[in-house]
């Protein structure tokens, strides 16, 4: 079973003189989004993958000619797991300049960024659309607002990684998210021999996915796993250009009793947060569900911009007597603060938040009103103030 995806129109997103670079985690669909894109296509095309030697051999050998020969009579080459060919970008650098009427596709992993191979060769020439796990927004093309209601606990503990989502065994889900945790989460990392420790990493991830929803120290980290702050805080950044997690820093406007220089980090999906921590109980027997769904709904709002093209600046608020407000969005020369709970207790906003942002909006999503939030197709125009209990 085919999901549709947001990026299925790659005719929509080409541009002349630029590469289309479509990256993400493994295993989320980056080769099969490009296939079905040039199944339908009338233009003449080749597909390649980096693990092909032959395609090595042409690309890593830098020669224009050859690299001409290679693509005479194409109007389309999609290059996938294009980071396995050596200094990748300096070719396709050569393509944009020199063959500008060839359109060129390279799929990769983490490891593209990782090694830098498309960064400086490809200033100013490559479009990146950054893939992720499936989205509620990509869902609700498929499925109707009832059936997503229906779903969305299994959604919450197994994740939307397409092979979960594809299947109605609950054993085959829990032994795919294993697979992919164990086998794919942290190739590209250990691939290029950033690190050393895979136990190490591992266990940093734990802790980091029983903290979901709250401040992260670095320090206490460090002092558990026996490793100094700097190295805690260079994996952290490590696991997040990898797409495995995601920060949030604090907002502040140096209030005396605003949290500051803190974040919080939530996973791309829960179903990979959850096999970290083998856990995989149904909802009533569970005492995470609050950081289940604060994951959930920070990453789907996260994807539904991504997807839409829209750049908010995103944060949480949190004051040092813990009053709080899981995220928040500036744009449009507002702010916006939405508060994300599982229950049926709709809390009001923090007197100190209305009190200094009296222009800021507020409001409170639930499984009964979230999934606008998550699929809408345009911003709603900023119109302070507005506190709205869901």
């Amino acid at each position: 079973m085919y999901l549709p995806r947001a990026y299925d129109n790659l005719d929509y997103r080409w541009k002349q003189g630029k590469v289309l670079i479509v990256s993400g985690p493994r295993r989320i669909g980056k080769t099969t989004l490009v296939k079905q894109y040039l199944s339908k296509t009338d233009l003449k095309y080749r597909f390649e993958t980096g693990d092909d030697y032959r395609t090595r051999e042409v690309f890593e050998s830098q020669d224009l000619q050859l690299i001409r020969n290679y693509l005479n009579g194409l109007d389309i080459i999609a290059i996938d797991e294009a980071q396995r060919i050596r200094d990748v970008g300096y070719s396709l650098k050569l393509i944009v300049d020199n063959i500008p009427n060839v359109r060129v596709i390279a799929t990769g992993s983490a490891s593209f960024e990782l090694a830098g191979q498309i960064g400086e060769p490809l200033t100013g020439r490559k479009l990146t659309l950054n893939m992720f796990p499936i989205s509620m927004l990509e869902l609700s093309g498929v499925y109707s607002q009832f059936e997503l209601q229906q779903k969305l606990e299994d959604l919450l503990i197994y994740g939307t990684y397409p092979e979960v989502l594809t299947t109605d065994s609950r054993a085959e889900k829990i032994e795919i998210l294993k697979e992919i945790t164990g086998s794919y989460l942290l190739k590209d990392i250990l691939e290029m021999d950033k690190i050393k420790s895979h136990k190490t990493i591992v266990n940093l991830l734990k802790m980091i996915a029983l903290q979901v929803g709250s401040e992260v120290s670095f320090s206490e980290i460090g002092r558990q796993l026996q490793i100094d702050n700097k190295t805690v805080a260079r994996y952290v950044d490590l696991f997040e250009k990898s797409f495995i997690i995601y920060s949030l820093s604090a907002f502040s406007r140096n209030l005396r009793n605003e949290l500051a220089g803190k974040n919080k980090y939530y996973f791309y999906d829960n179903g990979i947060r959850n096999a970290l921590i083998s856990n995989f109980n149904a909802f009533d027997m569970r005492n995470d569900t609050g950081g289940l769904w604060e994951n959930f709904m920070v990453l789907e709002r996260i994807k539904r911009n991504a997807y839409k093209g829209f750049s908010p600046n995103l944060y949480f608020w949190r004051t040092y007597d813990q009053k709080e407000i899981d995220m928040i969005e500036e744009r449009d020369g507002g702010l916006f603060g939405y508060e994300f709970k599982w229950g049926k207790k709709m809390p009001k906003p923090p007197k100190l938040w209305t009190d200094t942002y009296s222009e800021a909006s507020y409001t409170v999503y639930s499984p009964d009103n979230y999934l606008n939030f998550v699929t809408e197709a345009e911003n709603p125009p900023y119109c302070p103030p507005k506190i709205t209990e869901g």
